[in-house]
């Protein structure tokens, strides 16, 4: 299993562990399942499937971040930082 890098890391904010920036499906893997605020509801399942799908080679690492993102939007976690850039 080879980790998939995604095209720009996705900031999210995890209350008390602070700002974090998640660059790969392996990363967003690890992160959805030790650090996650609520580990359920269909968009953090989605995101838990599609990056290890990406690990493994069937997904895409933009499909994998795609829904990473979506998930963090979903838990309240993702910080837009378009306005940084």
């Amino acid at each position: 299993m080879n980790d998939k890098s995604f095209s720009s890391p996705v900031r999210i904010s995890l209350g008390a562990m602070g700002l974090r920036l998640v660059a790969s499906a392996w990363e967003a893997l690890e992160c959805l399942r030790n650090q996650w605020p609520q580990q359920d509801g269909l968009e953090y399942k989605r995101a838990v499937r599609i990056n290890r799908d990406a690990l493994e080679g069937w997904m895409t690492p933009a499909k994998a971040r795609q829904a990473f993102v979506k998930a963090a939007q979903r838990a309240g976690v993702f910080v837009d930082d378009r306005s940084n850039k």
